[in-house]
């Protein structure tokens, strides 16, 4: 099997090329045959009728000397049979094989008929026409020779599809030196991405599928970059996440083994190391809710409710988080009818107004409002807490990423939170932007389609 591209391309043009030229010489071949087999035959039978009347007009002996004196001879092979099957030939036949005459058909001559050897091809084998001469009826027998101009036809159409064909290989060889040349190159793209080398520049300015092709490849290689970035920043982010309570968890247990620990000092070690391992439990559970979300393994429960219900549930069932420090709602809820997925909703609820309270600070409101067009509905929730920066803005729905980080003790959290809430809102189709100024607030917009198409 051959692997080679470019022996591929050679190899199917010359392929097509030869037989191209034979379909097209059949095809016209077969077009013009009946005119070819006309123009010939006619020549033949007009030559033929022209040596009768030459023995009809001058004397047997002066039109044999005509007749072997005429230039024809070079084209036409005569033979002059009697009625005994003796015969005289005019002309000669330069190696080429005489057609055998049989008496019969020299009786059916001297009968007065006209014999046509193989008259449906494209020239005529030979023909047969009576003789009326001084000595008494002869059959005639003209044979047509091969031309001298259709021999050199031959040749020279034979000279030029040898060198048509040449000439084409060659040049084809040039072109799929340039043709298969991206292709090369984008071979070695991908063996230097397959071990990780992402700084490869493919160069390729062609237009066409080659340059879709290239410039495809290079968005890949560039999601590719990211996606290898995001991993490793994943992993980093987890190691760091799982240490730190982990460490904790061991230091506290090791100072629990402490035989003249007090009891509230204990008590307290219990506590810590109780918190830290419900730290990494939650973790644990955002990690593989996100993991099923990504992977759609997840399937999207839809079913009819209210929205503006859902909202008001939510904040009643966190409340104790925000009765604590004395923060209010004030709601705009119009009433909704929404199709999607409950249960991943409540979570998209749940996660944003918790960031809200947790940011806010003590005695303040959160704004929670929805507004509604014909295809979507808006849901808008507003705090005046510590905001986000812009640079901050454009990360925060990663895994991991804090936007507090010089406050991540006091405000505590994985950052996983709002990396779910963006995956739930992408599997209904929807929407999530964020408005923020530091030291002035936050708005989360979440944009729903209100009837969420099925996967």
């Amino acid at each position: 099997m051959i692997r080679s591209l470019y022996t591929r391309v050679v190899l199917t043009f010359l392929v097509s090329v030869l037989a191209g030229t034979i379909i097209a010489f059949f095809v016209t071949f077969w077009v013009f045959e009946e005119k070819l087999n006309e123009n010939l035959q006619t020549t033949l039978f007009n030559f033929g009728q022209d040596i009768v009347r030459v023995y009809e007009t001058i004397p047997l002996r002066e039109a044999d000397l005509f007749v072997s004196g005429m230039k024809q001879l070079d084209s036409y092979y005569i033979r002059i049979f009697d009625e005994t099957g003796q015969f005289q030939s005019y002309g000669t036949l330069n190696g080429q094989k005489p057609v055998t005459v049989t008496m019969d058909q020299v009786r059916k001559v001297l009968g007065g008929e006209v014999v046509q050897v193989n008259p449906s091809s494209v020239s005529m084998n030979l023909l047969g026409l009576r003789l009326k001469t001084e000595m008494g009826m002869k059959a005639m027998f003209v044979e047509p020779l091969m031309y001298p101009s259709v021999s050199f036809a031959q040749k020279w159409l034979f000279t030029f599809l040898t060198y048509s064909l040449v000439t084409g290989s060659l040049l084809i060889l040039v072109a799929s030196i340039f043709l298969v040349r991206p292709i090369k190159k984008l071979t070695k793209a991908t063996r230097r991405i397959a071990v990780g080398d992402f700084n490869v520049k493919l160069n390729i300015k062609q237009k066409g599928e080659l340059g879709t092709l290239a410039r495809s490849f290079e968005e890949m290689m560039h999601d590719l970059q990211q996606l290898e970035q995001m991993r490793r920043e994943f992993v980093t982010n987890v190691s760091h996440e799982v240490q730190s309570p982990l460490t904790s968890i061991s230091g506290y247990a090791i100072a629990l083994k402490q035989v003249d620990i007090a009891d509230n000092e204990r008590s307290r070690y219990l506590d810590i190391i109780i918190a830290e391992a419900d730290r990494m439990s939650k973790m644990s559970d955002s990690l593989l809710k996100l993991s099923l979300l990504e992977s759609q393994s997840q399937q999207m429960r839809l079913v009819t409710f209210s929205l503006d219900e859902q909202i008001r549930r939510v904040i009643v069932a966190i409340q104790p988080q925000w009765s604590a420090r004395n923060i209010r709602f004030e709601l705009n809820l119009k009433t909704v009818r929404l199709l999607a997925d409950q249960d991943q909703l409540n979570q998209v609820w749940t996660n944003i107004l918790g960031n809200s309270i947790k940011f806010s600070k003590n005695g303040s409101v959160i704004n929670v409002s929805i507004k509604q067009d014909i295809k979507s509905v808006a849901v808008r929730i507003s705090d005046t807490g510590i905001g986000i920066s812009l640079e901050d803005q454009k990360r925060i729905f990663e895994r991991f990423f804090k936007a507090d980080r010089s406050h991540s003790r006091k405000y505590g959290g994985s950052g996983m939170g709002l990396a779910i809430v963006k995956q739930i809102v992408s599997l209904h189709q929807g929407d999530i932007r964020v408005e923020s100024e530091p030291g002035q607030g936050t708005t989360v917009i979440v944009t729903l389609p209100i009837t969420t198409p099925p996967d």
